[in-house]
């Protein structure tokens, strides 16, 4: 048999994980700038505009926080030095757990979240 006749006969790894899975929600990780809520980037306000959980740290101020939507969840899980209100795995797991619940979740960071 040819290379491609083997291709097609086999079903791609990628096609076996997503019809074997189902994501329902989206986890957007979201850079909040300097802080000054009129620096968000057009995306960044839509996204918390749209978001039924985001999950934010310190660095995040009052005036970022009012483009989430009314009801919204909001949770604080803002680490410092030798204190952590939340640890990093802790984090991952509620964030995966609201996507699997459909719900679009946002983990907004101050500042620039490739960096941190």
């Amino acid at each position: 048999m040819a290379l491609s006749g083997l291709l097609k006969a086999q079903p791609s790894r990628r096609n076996a994980v997503s019809t074997a899975t189902t994501v329902s929600g989206r986890v957007y990780l979201v850079g909040a700038g300097p802080g000054d809520p009129e620096l968000l980037t057009l995306k960044a306000a839509r996204l918390l505009g749209r978001a039924d959980v985001v999950l934010h740290d310190r660095l995040v101020g009052a005036g970022v926080l009012e483009h989430c939507r009314p009801g919204a969840e909001l949770i604080f899980v803002g680490k410092r030095r030798a204190e952590h209100h939340m640890r990093q795995a802790e984090i991952h797991a509620l964030m995966i757990d609201r996507a699997r619940a459909g719900l679009l979740v946002v983990r907004l960071k101050g500042g620039d979240p490739l960096i941190f």
